[in-house]
């Protein structure tokens, strides 16, 4: 009998440190020429951190600028407005 129930890939966001569903979280990418984006997807090629949906936490990356430390890179302000968008958009 084959299982459907697939197990839901579970990722930890950088700035709550919580385990979360991944369609739950946002990813934000640096790729191997050092651009950093937003992957909505969650399948682009790059070193990934992952961010809970939540403008708070958003925020918070912002400040604490815990993305800056986890892709070893400066995040520049349009991301962080970008993510935001995305979760403006998601709450509609």
């Amino acid at each position: 009998m084959a299982r459907t129930n697939k197990k839901t890939p579970l990722r930890k966001c950088v700035v709550t440190q919580e385990m979360k569903p991944k369609k739950e979280l946002i990813r934000i990418v640096r790729n191997k020429e050092g651009e950093v984006f937003v992957d909505e997807t969650g399948k682009k090629n790059g070193r990934g951190a992952y961010v809970s949906k939540s403008s708070d936490v958003v925020n918070t990356a912002q400040k604490t600028k815990v993305l800056d430390r986890q892709l070893n890179t400066s995040i520049d302000n349009s991301i962080y407005e970008e993510l935001k968008l995305i979760i403006e958009g998601n709450k509609n």
